[in-house]
This record gives C-alpha cells, structure tokens and sequence, in this order.
C-alpha cells in the first residue's frame, strides 16, 4: 500500500485528500499544515512516506523550499506539486518535484499523477 504525507494550509484541502486517497487504497501516514510542519514530521518518521503531496503557497515555509529541503535528506522522494501558479513549475521540478499538478485539478488527476509515481 502507498504511503502518502499530504502538506496543504488548507484544512479542507487536506481532508479532502486525505478521504479521496483513502477511498483509492492509499496510507495517508501523516499531514502538515506549511512547509516547516512538513519538514519536522519527514525528518521524524521512521518509514518515509511513498510519496509527498506538496502545496505551494503556505505560511512559514512554502512549498519549494519544503521539497527542497525533504529532497537534501531523500533524494529519491516522490513529490507531487500542486499550485495555482504554474510559472512556478519549473521551480519545483528544479526542488525536486517528481510531478507538477496545476490547480484546479479534478480528483482523478491527482490519482493518476499518484499511480504514476508510484508505479501502480
């Protein structure tokens, strides 16, 4: 079973997610509000999630720097990067970002992006 950390400061955003995911037959081990909630509860999870599911624009630490610094400690870590922005593609690819998912994306979007990284 994929493991998933879902990091979004939208509490409906993640919960949404988080049931849709859960519905598909996927873990969700773990949930961050911003970037630095992300990083401290990657950096102090034994088993690594599968996959990351990383927002962009948050409070405290966005999105790219999150990836980036989850990136310095797992270089193998899939990411899936969502942001209205999509100048900032490049961007999260370049953090490491194994995916870039624009929003607003239709649920089966992100469950495709999800089989794709995780080799479903």
């Amino acid at each position: 079973m994929t493991s998933v950390l879902i990091v979004d400061d939208e509490l409906f955003i993640v919960e949404l997610y988080r049931d849709i995911l859960q519905l598909r037959g996927y873990k969700v081990v773990g949930t961050a509000f911003d970037g630095e909630e992300a990083l401290r509860r990657y950096n102090e999870s034994m088993d690594k999630p599968d996959v990351v599911i990383m927002d962009h624009r948050m409070p405290v630490m966005n999105g790219v720097e999150a990836t980036k610094e989850i990136m310095r400690v797992n270089p193998k870590q899939k990411v899936i990067f969502v942001s209205a922005d999509v100048l900032v593609e490049k961007e999260a690819k370049d953090a490491g970002a194994t995916e870039f998912l624009p929003k607003p994306f239709r649920m089966d979007d992100l469950i495709d992006r999800m089989r794709r990284v995780s080799g479903q």
